[in-house]
């Protein structure tokens, strides 16, 4: 009955901006699922709104991966586009290529969980670096249409979850588990088109 109450309370707090900046997020995902190339402008604005609330939150890194977002946002819209053109599909990497992406990006985010958690004041440093590493990898998986991105984004939501939960953010808390089952969905969805794509060429033969 507390987290109802709080989770009520936090929405009630939020500003214009930020619900914007979540319905354009809900938006992306949506759109992202669908595959249509509009789903970077949606990403675009949603990041830029948060890019702009953490710096004036003082929450720099956060700002930061928000920038960043933005970046990846104008990159996935190109390379969607011109892909729209040369029929850009989606793909999957072989488990040696994943594990080898999870290994680089473990070893860095533990560089970087040490670092914050030894010469900052970071809560959670290992956790946290943890979820912004891989959410900067996963993001190019998105752009790449790599279709094992959505096993990654169900991973990071729900890490995600519980650093929200345990610094009492219940409203961002309960997108998340919005975002979750959306990345759940997403899967299912681009795994159905892979497999017909995979299918056709064997029917041909």
């Amino acid at each position: 009955m507390d987290f109802l109450t709080q989770t009520l309370s936090g929405f009630t707090a939020m500003s214009h901006w930020e619900y914007i900046a979540v319905v354009l997020s809900i938006a992306y995902l949506l759109l992202a699922i669908k595959e249509s190339l509009w789903c970077w402008p949606a990403a675009f604005l949603s990041t830029l709104i948060y890019t702009i609330m953490y710096w004036n939150g003082a929450l720099l890194m956060e700002s930061l991966l928000n920038f960043y977002y933005m970046y990846m946002a104008v990159f996935g819209w190109a390379v969607w586009r011109k892909g729209k053109k040369n029929s850009l599909s989606i793909t999957s990497w072989s488990i040696d290529r994943h594990a080898k992406l999870i290994a680089t990006t473990s070893a860095t985010a533990i560089v970087i969980g040490y670092v914050m958690q030894n010469y900052t004041h970071a809560d959670f440093a290992y956790l946290d670096s943890f979820t912004t590493c891989f959410a900067v990898v996963t993001t190019y998986l998105v752009a790449k249409k790599v279709l094992e991105n959505w096993l990654y984004w169900i991973v990071i939501d729900a890490a995600s979850m519980y650093l929200y939960y345990e610094k009492g953010y219940y409203p961002t808390l309960a997108l998340f588990v919005f975002y979750t089952i959306m990345a759940a969905w997403g899967f299912k969805t681009w795994y159905e088109e892979y497999e017909q794509s995979q299918a056709k060429p064997l029917a041909q033969l």
